[in-house]
């Protein structure tokens, strides 16, 4: 038997391959799903099972694409509809992969069709416990994205998810190893922790959410208070996990000659009003980057970012890469939340840009010791509020980057300086507010953390 837990970092998500005498399960995979069939081809596997936990809103699942490449069985739990074939698994229904058994356990609350998958060995024994988006390390799942048409409140969702914790999951063997869809860095939920697997007794005696003295009036409260709203993106993640996409081979072969010249770029931007997205280093794009282009690097969170801030995952994108290499892995990351309507790229990158003789434009950065020796006006602190009301600078204006667009009437007009928690959203922020007008916007190197470094070491 075999367990690999496989983790995108960028959406803070885990998918996982299980094996056993050469039969495999797959369960919760990314749209991409060339590494799942290098995998099963390469150990002369074959695929039995695609097992989805719920209808995941922040990315495309690889379910549809991996079932007509393997014809492998596509499992939901009940109550899931598509207009795909699959399999509902009754609750409790089990499943045989070699010489082990996966036993469905519905589990409503994130979702009503939300189900979990308990790993029992060939000795009977529980051995892991698939949990999705229902329980997560140092967390639960979010209740409030129930489909459109449900007569049903967060707070009735919570309620539900309370029941469903305490009589299907904390009834398990304590040794069982939870393995969840996410971790820290996640929207779907609030207080993740950043290790990506624990046992179920160290979550009974660690986690908020599983106290044991809790009464659901409690939980429900406490699972509510200080939740974002869900980004907008999510609702046709769902409608895409529902009823189907494009497959990703079938996008990248499309893309693959959407090289532009300089004069093609422009002219394609200003006829499709395009957002133009430079996916580069944080240094690449601010050094030159060409004027109104937003920036979310490759090297962050990227699809999570693209998803909060574009919002419509029908908006038409030109790409500023690096690469063609970069070009390709930017669209893969891309479809992963569903933004497929690429219009191309800029063939050698911003050198083309330069090289036509456009101009472009530049960011002021200053690094957390120089911005620390004197006192600053007009500071503009874009992390989350949870963070800012943990620790701050003094006199730093909260206007988190989820929220920034609704917030332009409170940037001044005098110079204002642009911190986040490392300096990666803070270009973001930049990016976003230099395309609305606003300029005169000086970026903190390393952010929050560099700042915080500098002021320990009293300016040196």
């Amino acid at each position: 038997m075999k367990i690999e837990q496989i983790y995108t970092g960028c959406l803070a998500q885990g998918a996982y391959y299980i094996e056993s005498m050469g039969e495999v399960a797959i369960i919760d995979p990314l749209r991409e799903i060339d590494p799942y069939l290098n995998k099963i081809e390469q150990n002369n596997h074959s695929l039995k099972f695609i097992f989805e936990t719920h209808f995941h809103a922040d990315f495309v699942s690889g379910h549809v694409s991996l079932a007509k490449a393997t014809g492998a069985q596509i499992i939901y739990g009940p109550e899931a509809t598509t207009k795909f074939e699959i399999s509902n698994a009754k609750d409790g229904e089990e499943f045989k992969l070699g010489e082990i058994t996966i036993k469905a356990i519905h589990t409503p609350g994130h979702t009503l069709e939300s189900t979990c998958y308990l790993l029992i060995d060939a000795e009977g024994n529980q051995q892991a416990l698939f949990s999705g988006d229902t329980l997560f390390i140092g967390d639960v799942g979010r209740p409030d994205l129930a489909q459109q048409g449900l007569k049903l409140t967060s707070e009735d969702l919570a309620g539900i998810m309370y029941e469903s914790l305490r009589n299907k999951i904390m009834t398990l063997d304590k040794n069982v190893i939870i393995y969840p869809a996410h971790g820290a860095g996640s929207a779907c939920g609030k207080k993740m922790s950043s290790e990506t697997s624990d046992t179920l007794q160290n979550q009974l005696q660690n986690n908020y959410a599983l106290r044991q003295d809790m009464s659901k009036e409690e939980f429900v409260a406490e699972v509510l208070d200080g939740l974002a709203d869900p980004p907008k993106y999510f609702a046709d993640n769902v409608r895409l996990n529902q009823e189907g996409y494009k497959e990703v081979d079938s996008l990248l072969k499309q893309n693959r000659n959407k090289l532009l010249t300089a004069d093609e770029f422009e002219q394609v931007a200003n006829q499709a009003q395009a957002v133009i997205l430079d996916v580069r280093s944080k240094e690449e794009f601010s050094l030159h980057h060409i004027p109104n282009s937003i920036f979310i690097g490759l090297d962050g969170p990227f699809a999570p970012w693209v998803g909060e801030l574009l919002v419509d995952i029908n908006t038409p994108i030109l790409l500023v890469a690096s690469s063609r290499e970069m070009f390709e892995e930017a669209q893969i990351r891309l479809s992963r939340v569903g933004f497929d309507n690429i219009l191309g790229t800029i063939d050698n990158g911003i050198n083309t840009w330069i090289d036509s003789g456009r101009e472009t434009e530049s960011i002021i950065n200053i690094n957390p010791f120089d911005f620390v020796k004197s006192t600053k006006n007009n500071i503009i602190d874009v992390r989350k509020s949870s963070e800012y009301d943990v620790a701050r600078y003094s006199n730093a204006t909260n206007l988190s980057l989820s929220e920034l667009g609704m917030n332009l009437s409170k940037i001044p007009d005098e110079k204002s300086y642009v911190y986040c928690g490392s300096g990666y959203r803070s270009l973001i922020a930049i990016s976003l507010l230099k395309s609305k007008g606003f300029h005169n916007l000086v970026n903190v190197e390393e952010g929050f953390k560099g700042i915080s470094n500098a002021l320990l070491k009293g300016f040196k």
